[in-house]
């Protein structure tokens, strides 16, 4: 029994680690593909632009009806952190499978 036990869990795990790595490679691809929008966000933020539109907004001189979590410092500070520890993670991991 102990081995068809160990078998099962085994091929449990695979499923897990499979299905999981899937999803990984998948978000990572997605994650790839946006880089280039974060670089335009990152300079965006408290750039003359960002820092005029931001005016703009609080004057009420933009429409009612856009959208403007761009111009939520905390929203977009808190995107481009999140971003920027992603890349920290990955790098750590990077240097763990190294070593």
């Amino acid at each position: 029994m102990k081995q068809i036990e160990r078998i099962r869990q085994m091929e449990q795990l695979l499923d897990k680690v499979s299905a999981t790595v899937a999803e990984l490679s998948e978000a990572l691809d997605k994650y790839e593909e946006v880089q280039e929008a974060i670089a335009t966000l990152n300079a965006y933020y408290g750039s003359d632009e960002w820092k005029q539109d931001f005016a703009d907004d609080e004057k009420g001189l933009l429409p009612s009806d856009l959208k403007r979590g761009v111009l939520s410092e905390d929203g977009l500070w808190n995107v481009l952190v999140d971003c920027w520890e992603m890349e920290r993670r990955l790098k750590e991991r990077g240097n763990a499978s190294e070593g």
